[in-house]
C-alpha cells in the first residue's frame, strides 16, 4: 500500500529530532509478538468475503489497466501501466484487515471503496501526458471506483 504522511508540525518534529539524535536511546514497545501477528493474518485470512465484493474487486482492478476491455477513457488517455493480479490479492487482504479493525466479520463495498486508493496507487502510474495536464493518481482510482459502484447499484 501506499500511505502518504504529512510533514510533522513544528512541535512534533522538534520532538523527533530531540528524541533520535541524543545519547539515550528511546525502545518503542513492542505492539505484537511474532505469533500474534502470524495470528492476525491467519484470521484475516479466513474471513469469508461476499461474492459482490469479489467481483467489485475484480471490476476495480480491471477497469485501472489501459487495454482492457473494462477500461474508461480516463483510464485509456491517462495511465501508463495498470495493476495486475497482485493488486487484486492486496485488495482482498486489506478490504479483510480493514472491516476486522471495524469490528465486522466482513468486508463491504464500503471497504473496498476505503483500500482502493492506497492499494492501487502503489502498482500503476500515469502517462507523461496526464502528469503534464495535472492530473492524479488518486483522483482518478476514486473516479473509477465510484463510476464502478454507481453501475453495480444501478
Amino acid at each position: 500500500m501506499q500511505i502518504d504522511v504529512d510533514y510533522p508540525d513544528r512541535a512534533t518534529e522538534r520532538d523527533i529530532l530531540l528524541a533520535t539524535t541524543g545519547v539515550a536511546v528511546r525502545e518503542s514497545p513492542a505492539v505484537f509478538t511474532a505469533e500474534d501477528l502470524i495470528a492476525a493474518q491467519r484470521t484475516v485470512r479466513r474471513m469469508p468475503v461476499g461474492e459482490k465484493v469479489v467481483e467489485l474487486i475484480l471490476d476495480l482492478v480491471r477497469a485501472c489497466r489501459p487495454g482492457e476491455p473494462e477500461a474508461g477513457k480516463s483510464v485509456t488517455d491517462s495511465v501508463a501501466w495498470g495493476p495486475g493480479p497482485r493488486a487484486a490479492q492486496a485488495l482482498m487482504l486489506t478490504v479483510r484487515a480493514r472491516a476486522l479493525l471495524q469490528g465486522r466479520l466482513a468486508p463491504s463495498a464500503e471497504d473496498v471503496l476505503a483500500m482502493a486508493g492506497p492499494v492501487l496507487s502503489h502498482r500503476m502510474a500515469l502517462s507523461f501526458a496526464a502528469r503534464a495536464r495535472g492530473e492524479d493518481l488518486a483522483s482518478l482510482i476514486d473516479g473509477v471506483a465510484r463510476g464502478i459502484t454507481r453501475a453495480e447499484a444501478a
